[in-house]
């Protein structure tokens, strides 16, 4: 029963966002301009080179639409993740955990901002011009690569927010570690890896999984060698990666909840 209570939850909240229209129009155009602004840093930084890492501008902005379309959908459902300090501080949490329903699809489901879409559609423009842009063979498994990517990118983000929001549970003020990773995830996934240096290299790429949620994939349609040597399945790896990020992300949140000890308030 408790399956279709996310659903309700997640209804109305939609619901009472959609009956303030202007509201929301402002807010969904706003967000389409955020997005839009890292979209410019990328024409600008073009006008001055002709490629980036090995790769065109067309290239790189196929990237940076699979990277955003993901971190637009993993914001909508896991962003509310933000908020976990103040569950814990002013002892909510505590709330969540006497409900018979799993605390973190209870978190997710609180705040859903639909004006998040914006970011999405934003992406979705810019994807679907970097498509028609660049040259890809096209074959059914790359059509099916090309709607799995974002999927999955949003997949590997959540579990990221999920776990470096754990850490909230130790440290009640680590908001700010937090988003260091989840956002800064974001800015390194919308550009070529091989650009960055080999610590940070490892550290976003492979320790957290950011090179599969735009890099590899990309890497994969346009039929390209990896400038840093991986074989060319790698570029198809990235559901499977995204279902190990989860599972890892469940076992870390699950040991973090196990191990709440309350605020004491």
């Amino acid at each position: 029963m408790a399956e279709f209570i996310y659903p309700k939850l997640i209804g109305a909240r939609l619901r009472s966002q959609l009956s303030y229209r202007a509201s929301f129009a402002i807010d969904f155009v706003t967000q389409v301009i955020a997005q839009g602004y890292e979209l410019v840093v990328i024409l600008i930084l073009f006008t001055q080179i002709n490629a980036l890492g090995g790769f065109s501008q067309n290239e790189v902005l196929l990237m940076y639409a699979f990277a955003g379309a993901a971190f637009g959908v993993a914001d909508l459902f896991a962003g509310q993740l933000d908020h976990l300090p103040t569950y814990i501080r002013t002892g909510n949490f505590d709330v969540l955990l006497m409900r018979p329903l799993r605390t973190l699809p209870q978190i997710m489901c609180s705040d859903i901002r639909l004006r998040r879409v914006g970011r999405i559609s934003g992406a979705l423009a810019v994807m679907f011009y970097a498509l028609a842009h660049v040259p890809i063979d096209w074959s059914p498994a790359k059509v099916l690569l090309t709607v799995l990517t974002p999927v999955a990118g949003a997949v590997i983000y959540s579990a990221v927010w999920v776990v470096a929001c754990s850490i909230c549970f130790w440290i009640v003020e680590g908001r700010e570690f937090a988003n260091a990773v989840t956002y800064g995830s974001n800015a390194f996934t919308s550009y070529p890896i091989n650009v960055y240096s080999r610590p940070l290299r490892w550290l976003m790429a492979f320790i957290v999984p950011g090179a599969f949620v735009a890099y590899y994939p990309s890497l994969a349609l346009l039929g390209k060698e990896d400038p840093l040597g991986l074989p060319g399945w790698v570029g198809w790896t990235s559901p499977l990666v995204a279902a190990l990020a989860a599972g890892v992300a469940a076992l870390v949140w699950r040991f973090a909840v196990r191990h709440y000890r309350g605020t004491g308030s």
